[in-house]
This record gives C-alpha cells, structure tokens and sequence, in this order.
C-alpha cells in the first residue's frame, strides 16, 4: 500500500473530515490535498509528519478508537511502499550499474538534473552522496524514461529492470519503473554471467581440439574462384556472404590479421541448421592458418544476448589468436553495420533496423577497393577498447608486469579460488610437493619464483588496502570425490600437481597463519567449491580477471564495466551436499 492510500484509509476508518486533520496537524490543506491524492509525500524526518500522526491519532481517541496511537500510525505509514527509508548506498550501486548498461550520456545528463559531471562521478565511485537521493533518483528517472525511447533503448532496459519490453512503452511506467529499480535490492545469483563463468570453468581446449579433430584439419589450397566483387541480398545469400568471406581468406595466401566487426542480427541466421557449423568450421580453418582475429563486439544489446555471444567464443579466446575488443560509444538505432577485412577479401553489410532481411552485403577482392574497406577496419579498431586482455604462457612477461603495476594501486581486492592462494603455501611444503610430482631443478625453481613474487604483491597491496578470498573448506569424502591441484595458473605450468588430504590440511594451516600475520588479508571458507578449475580475482572498480588452472593456463583481465560489473556482483550458488 502507498503512503496516499493509507492516508485515506485512516480518514475513512476515523470517519472524520480532511480539514478536521488539517486543523489537528497544522498541515496545510492544499498540502494534505496533495498527500491524499499522491502527488506528494511528506519528508518522514519533519516535525509535519510527526504532527500528522499525532493528529491522526487524537482524532481517533476522540472517536474512541484506543488502538490507533501516534506510534501505531508512523509505523503503519512508514510501511508504504513509497515512504520506505531510501537507501543511498544502494541507489548509488544501481545508478552506476544504469550508466554501465544502458547509453546514458554522462555530460547531457548532468546538464538535465543539474549536477556537474565531477559530482556525478564521485558518485559512481562511492565518495560522495546526493544530499536529497529521492530528488535525485527522481531526476535520474525522469531523464533516462523521456530520453531513452528507442526500441533498442526499451530492450535493454526491460532486461535491466526485469521487465517485458511492451510494459516500458508508456514513459510514466518507465519512470515508476526505474524508481522502484534504482532503490531495489537485486539478486544476482541468476545472472547470466554464471552461465559463461561456468562454461568456462568446464571447458577443456585440449578435449575439444580432439573433439572437433583440429589437429587433423588440412588448410585446403584449391583457388576459390569469385569475382573481385558480389552483391549479395535476402538473408540466405547473407549466409552465403559469410562463407564466401571466410572461404577467400583461408584459401589465400596473406597472413594478414582479420578484422571483424557486426552489429547485424544473427538470430535469424543461427536458425539454419547447417549455417552455425559453416560458420564454425569457417573461422576454425582461419585459426589453424595462423591468423589473428581482432575481434570487435557489439554489446549494445540485452546482457543476456552479449553474455550468450561471448559463451560461444570461449574455444577461440582459449588458443589466444583472437583478441576481443568493444566500441565505448553504441551504435545508433537506426542503421545496422557489417564490416569484415582480411588480407584477401573485405566483406561489407548495411540494413535498417527491424528489416535484416532487406540488407546487403557486398563482398569484394579488388585491391583498391580493399585498401579502403581495410582503411576504415583499422580506423574502427582504433576507436575501440579492449573488452578482456588474454595471457597465456607465450606473454608471460607483460601478465607479471601487468600484476606487479597493479599491485601499487590502492583499492579493495578479492578472490574466489577453487584451490589454495599458491603465495600462502610454505615453502619446504611446495618443494616436496613439486619433488613428489617429478619436477626437476629448473621447473621446480620457476614456480618457487612464481610463488614468491606472488607473495612480495600480496604483502605490498596489504600494506594499504584489504584482500578479501573465498577458499573451500573439504571434508576428506569431498576432497576424494573431487582432488585438488596446487593452483599454477600464474605459473603458467604446463603440469598439475596434485595435493594429498594431508597436504591440502598443512597449506590450509599456513594461510591461517598468513591471515592471522595480516589483519588485512580476510579468509572467507565455503563448505563447496563453486568452480573446480576457475580462480576470480578483482580489483574493486577497475578489473576482473577470470583464470584457468587446467592446462593450458590462461588468464582474461576484463575492463568492460558491465561485465566487469556483473563478475564483481557475481554471487556463487550454494550447493547442496
């Protein structure tokens, strides 16, 4: 129930005149006219709110209705849904969510609300608050439910606020809509980032090498014959576009890096049953050619479409020749864009919104042509951000270099492990762990180094900021059922070493004594492992990074905010024993 409507209901269950309450309260009776019809609410911290309850409540005693008190009558009021206590630090979070998810143009928007830019940032970072967060979560609202009115706009909203798109076509819904969100309590243990995060956390390269049998696939040299240049129209010849790109690239002789770029829809054409595998095949012949794919997404879409498109690339992240990046600015709503380089072919698409299957691509080798389709790709890969930056073991000097600079910031770190922190471990353990599992002088001493540098960032980020991590905690049936390996990812190791019961006891032993040593360093023990080959380490506000332990190792440092976003929020699942 609103405040107006149980105002209401007290008038009507006291059986006594508005202007009786306003003469008892000393509130004025254009203003209670106000309450009673909703269009105002009363600022519960007033000495006119606390009158109104009191007025509310003599006037019952004076109809001898002894259960109505001053008391009873704040209480019932402060139960509305709308006069609830708002929760600045909540509005904050869910403000800077909006802002990362939605094309909310910070400089337009301040000038709207009549908040400088700078005030608008301290607020996204947490080191200030709005004075009035009502006001402001009001003119927030306000603003992004008459600005944001396109169809895409709606779309990404309904899957923000959970929502159906249709119920957002009326801006005074948005409005109410976005209040209510903005002051809301999410739960984000059902975010889609838990789908990717998972399929992650299964996904094995070298099974799926043998599965798709890579190894075996032959880079055909048969010449594919096309003219220098096709128009293609309709969606099927679309799909034949795709193909004909990937086909002259692969049989070609250049080794240049492909460039990619698409903001089409791709839901009509993953409906043919043999396009999705064409298209699979297609970009793994490139692979296995050697090229490098820059690799530029859109992601001005609902996250559940972006974080089910990134689930599909995670086997061609894992060989690390794709690098993936993102455009800061989104696309327009109007005009859909294809734009497709390789050293051999440069394919490009043009269609209007909600007519895909009215577009056209034009494929074309000419070479004047193609030095300005190749042009306008780099052009646009310059303009954008990288969405993760990828390590594996061939650029282990720039991940160490990339720790060792983060490890000077300040701010808020922490982990979710599947294993042990490898730092915490003592020393003489980890030699008769590594000498047991086979390892010789050399090897052994690299991940000796590798734990020791880890422990000299740790230490030093102590010295100035909090370290939180989540460790499993195994009983003996579960750690038998499901053994743990000694976490070498940043070792890059292309081995595991696995850890006895005993041994998992002895390095849970020392990094109790490393948190007990560090009043900073905080152990979070779970009865379960949420992941079993995944570690999650954040650094609050400026990155996420995703690592697997299972060989090969590879580390994903992602900046994109709303994936960034979404990883920090990610609540593991309890799982049932």
């Amino acid at each position: 129930m609103k405040f107006h409507e149980q105002l209401n209901a007290y008038i009507e269950q006291i059986d006594c005149m508005a202007k009786e309450v306003s003469e008892q309260s000393g509130v004025s009776a254009a203003t209670l006219s106000r309450y009673r019809t909703g269009s105002r609410l009363p600022d519960t911290e007033s000495d006119a709110f606390e009158n109104l309850c009191s007025a509310i409540a003599e006037l019952a005693r004076q109809k001898q209705l002894g259960d109505i008190t001053a008391e009873s009558v704040r209480e019932q009021f402060m139960q509305s849904s709308d006069l609830r206590p708002r929760d600045a630090d909540r509005l904050l979070e869910n403000f800077d969510l909006l802002l990362a998810t939605l094309d909310v143009g910070i400089n337009r928007l301040s000038r709207s609300i009549n908040y400088d830019v700078s005030t608008i940032f301290r607020f996204r970072n947490g080191s200030r608050r709005p004075s009035d967060p009502e006001k402001f979560a009001s003119s927030v609202a306000e603003y992004v439910a008459r600005e944001l009115d396109s169809v895409r706009d709606r779309a990404a909203l309904a899957h923000l606020i959970g929502c159906a798109e249709d119920e957002l076509a009326d801006s005074s819904v948005r409005y109410e809509r976005l209040m209510s969100w903005l002051f809301g309590d999410h739960d984000h243990r059902d975010h889609p980032v838990s789908g990717f995060l998972f399929k992650l956390d299964e996904f094995n390269l070298n099974d799926y090498i043998k599965v798709i049998h890579f190894d075996d696939l032959k880079v055909p040299s048969a010449p594919f014959q096309i003219p220098n240049s096709k128009t293609y129209f309709g969606l099927d010849q679309m799909m034949e576009s795709e193909l004909d790109f990937l086909k002259a690239t692969v049989l070609s002789k250049s080794t240049e890096p492909v460039i990619m770029y698409s903001d089409m829809p791709m839901a009509e054409m993953a409906k043919d049953p043999e396009f999705p595998k064409k298209w699979m095949f297609g970009m793994a012949m490139m692979l296995k050619k050697g090229l490098h794919l820059n690799q530029i997404h859109d992601l001005n879409r609902s996250f559940e479409d972006m974080m089910l498109g990134l689930e599909s690339w995670i086997p061609m992240y894992m060989t690390g020749q794709v690098s993936p990046f993102y455009l800061k600015e989104p696309s327009n709503s109007v005009f859909l864009h294809l734009l497709k380089v390789s050293g051999a072919a440069a394919l490009y698409g043009e269609a209007i919104a909600g007519h895909h299957a009215e577009g056209r691509y034009y494929l074309t080798k000419s070479r004047k042509e193609l030095g300005y389709y190749t042009a306008r790709a780099q052009e646009l890969l310059s303009a954008a951000r990288p969405l993760m930056d990828i390590y594996r073991i061939d650029n282990k000097n720039e991940f160490n270099a990339f720790l060792q600079a983060d490890s000077e910031a300040i701010g808020k770190r922490k982990s979710i492990l599947s294993s042990l922190p490898l730092y915490t471990i003592d020393a003489s353990l980890l030699v008769e762990m590594l000498a047991r599992s086979g390892f010789d002088g050399e090897e052994a001493a690299g991940i000796v180094d590798a734990a020791n540098s880890a422990r000299q960032r740790v230490l030093h980020i102590l010295e100035t900021s909090e370290i939180h991590v989540k460790i499993p905690l195994l009983t003996r049936e579960e750690f038998e059922a499901y053994p743990l390996n000694l976490d070498l990812s940043n070792a890059f190791c292309e081995r595991s070493v696995a850890y006895t019961y005993e041994q998992y006891l002895a390095h849970m032993e020392d990094t109790d004594r490393f948190a007990a040593d560090h009043p900073l360093y905080l152990i979070e023990k779970a009865s379960s492992q949420t992941f079993r080959n995944l570690q999650i380490s954040i650094h609050e506000g400026r990155w996420a990074m995703v690592s697997k332990e299972l060989v090969p190792s590879i580390h994903f440092v992602i900046h994109h905010p709303k994936l960034r976003r979404a990883i920090e929020e990610f609540i593991p699942p309890v799982a049932e024993k």
